[in-house]
């Protein structure tokens, strides 16, 4: 069970998202109302999870939204309220997402309780001009707190889809979203993984993970092989470009009488082939996105790019692939494979890191 503490401030409204994230990730919640928070939100937002007192232990307090004065309490080892008892009882991970004005969360005061506060193993939270983090980042940060089968791994992800420039304007490209990259990204986090994300045109950025935004394939190489060297596993969810135009144009062609165009593209390197040269220790994930039947395409190009898994996806399904929330896909090792019937990109997205999980503690032992 997760006890949130909601306290009296504006971020009070993010509360009862978080608490649904934190649900749907299979932990019971329980909710404390500090005095006054009723003035932001009521106990009806919450359904029923508000409670006096806790009914048993938490595995881990939230303190969301935490005014400076929650802080100064936490950071002087203060009682008074069930959550702030149950600090002192050294429930542990403790999380608390400050909502301050900008002025209030600069002051030296508040500062020297976040640093009392981390110092003591509570993980603050700070958002942009002291406005409390999003929920999203609230809940992942309890969540990777608690641990889980990635704890203590560093994981990199790609994801999105490259742009190769025909010239300043046009570019040649792919229908990825990002969606199921950053769903990876997010389940990592909250099994306990440290993620850093290369994002290839990604319009919106996933909380909690460090963020490497890039645009064509070249950019994506680099960014990969050079932040490999530092992981222990790398999930290659990114729709990469096989092709880019053999010539970039300055400025914008213009078009002028003609109808007709010639473009002439030229071949990409193979990132993955190119990540298991220069760092052969590290646990790789790739995916093959195929029309129709993906399986024979997964097992193929397993062996070819030295991949440790391969996620293949059929993206001629109707909602199911690029750009969709869902997908479907077959799980294929060295060992065999595992088909995951159609789902939230968020499931299986869980499905893959727990079959990589496996896979790595298998080879540790």
């Amino acid at each position: 069970m997760i006890l949130v503490s909601v306290g009296p401030a504006p971020g009070a409204l993010k509360a009862p998202e978080i608490c649904a994230e934190l649900e749907d990730s299979g932990h019971e919640v329980q909710v404390f109302l500090e005095p006054h928070a009723t003035v932001f939100v009521g106990p009806a937002s919450f359904e029923g999870r508000v409670v006096e007192k806790p009914t048993a232990r938490p595995q881990a307090l939230l303190f969301a939204p935490a005014t400076p004065a929650t802080l100064a309490k936490l950071a002087r080892g203060m009682s008074g309220s069930p959550a702030l008892d149950l600090w002192l009882d050294a429930i542990r991970p403790a999380v608390a997402a400050l909502d301050a004005d900008a002025d209030t969360a600069a002051h030296p005061a508040v500062l020297q309780n976040v640093r009392d506060l981390r110092r003591a193993g509570c993980q603050v939270l700070l958002g942009q001009d002291g406005a409390m983090v999003s929920a999203l980042e609230a809940a992942n940060a309890v969540l990777g707190g608690l641990g889980g089968p990635l704890s203590g791994l560093r994981v990199l992800v790609t994801a999105g889809g490259t742009r190769e420039p025909v010239d300043r304007v046009r570019v040649v490209s792919n229908r990825s979203s990002g969606k199921m990259g950053r769903a990876v990204a997010r389940e990592a986090v909250r099994l306990g993984a440290e993620v850093t994300v290369v994002a290839a045109n990604v319009e919106e950025r996933e909380p909690g993970v460090q963020w490497v935004p890039v645009e064509t394939y070249a950019e994506l190489e680099e960014a990969t092989l050079w932040l490999a060297r530092e992981a222990d596993a790398l999930v290659m969810a990114a729709a990469v470009s096989d092709f880019t135009p053999a010539k970039v144009e300055e400025g914008k062609i213009r078009r002028g009488g003609k109808k007709e165009m010639d473009l002439k593209l030229v071949a990409t390197g193979d990132v993955l082939k190119a990540v298991r040269g220069s760092s052969p220790g590290l646990f790789v994930v790739g995916f093959a996105a195929t029309f129709g039947d993906p399986v024979d395409d997964a097992r193929e190009k397993l062996e070819s790019k030295g991949a440790d898994l391969m996620v293949g996806n059929d993206i001629s399904l109707s909602g199911s692939g690029f750009g969709s929330d869902e997908n479907e896909v077959h799980v294929v090792g060295k060992g065999g494979e595992r088909f995951v019937p159609r789902a939230s990109k968020r499931e299986v997205a869980r499905e893959i890191l727990d079959a990589m999980a496996r896979e790595i503690g298998d080879k540790e032992r």
